[in-house]
């Protein structure tokens, strides 16, 4: 369902999703949620695509939960709740098995869902004046099962028990020390920062990255829900490849390898 207020665009291998509702902070609707999936779903179709980038609008910030003069029309009843809540999981869980490296580039607030998409994506980066926090017990709200064990597995259990219970906000220095972002950039340098490191994702070896970002969720799974089999798959697909042929002539060659993702 396309929206003003939710952007799709893909610039070479960079996929961007950017929540676009700067007057509200980057809440987000119902309607903003359904374009959220349509668009992953249209970035996880596209074979071009190397790194999917999340982003905020405006620059002040990046998701700050749920837009909540949109509460009347769109939670007003247990039935629109559960809803809005099932649509919002959606992305989140798409987020999080998207078969591609996954960025969200965070600058400003990031509240509430805001946190709950940052910590579906494989890498956070924000900018210096970032915030975070999730406000859920000042307003009373339950959490889901899915969302608190992606936080857990982020932060860890005493970090992520310690953002619910006091549901104050943190700020970037804290977030990086307890691990919730992977870097931290000054505010000016942001966008330069963010290009060079998605397009060094976006040169190396596709079948590479896909395989160890495979691999790694196995790894964090519980061990008899674990699929080692495709990870050995997977590994020997990179073997097979035209890539690992590419890579090594490249070395030998002493320049800088294209690969082509087979």
């Amino acid at each position: 369902m396309p929206t003003d207020k939710l952007l799709y665009q893909r610039t070479g291998a960079i996929a961007r999703i950017v929540f676009n509702n700067p007057a509200r902070h980057n809440a987000v609707s119902l309607e903003m949620w359904e374009a959220a999936n349509d668009a992953l779903d249209q970035a996880a179709a596209d074979p071009d695509v190397r790194v999917l980038v999340v982003a905020g609008a405006g620059g002040k910030a990046f998701v700050s939960g749920a837009d909540i003069s949109k509460f009347e029309s769109e939670r007003a009843s247990a039935e629109a709740v559960e809803r809005y809540n099932r649509t919002g999981e959606q992305v989140y869980s798409k987020l999080h098995g998207f078969p591609r490296p996954t960025i969200a580039a965070i600058q400003g607030y990031c509240v509430g869902g805001g946190v709950g998409i940052a910590t579906s994506c494989d890498i956070r980066l924000c900018s210096e004046g970032s915030r975070f926090a999730i406000p859920a017990a000042r307003l009373g709200l339950g959490y889901a099962f899915a969302g608190i064990r992606r936080l857990v597995d982020v932060v860890g259990p005493a970090f992520a028990k310690e953002m619910f219970f006091t549901a104050r906000q943190y700020s970037a220095s804290e977030a990086a020390a307890m691990g919730l972002v992977n870097r931290i950039v000054p505010d000016g340098e942001f966008a330069a920062y963010l290009e060079d490191y998605v397009q060094t994702i976006a040169g190396n070896a596709p079948l590479t990255v896909a395989q160890v970002k495979r691999t790694v969720g196995e790894v964090v799974k519980d061990p008899a829900e674990r699929d080692i089999a495709a990870c050995e798959r997977m590994i020997a697909a990179c073997f097979a490849s035209e890539d690992y042929r590419e890579g090594r002539t490249a070395f030998m060659e002493k320049r800088r390898p294209v690969f082509k993702g087979r």
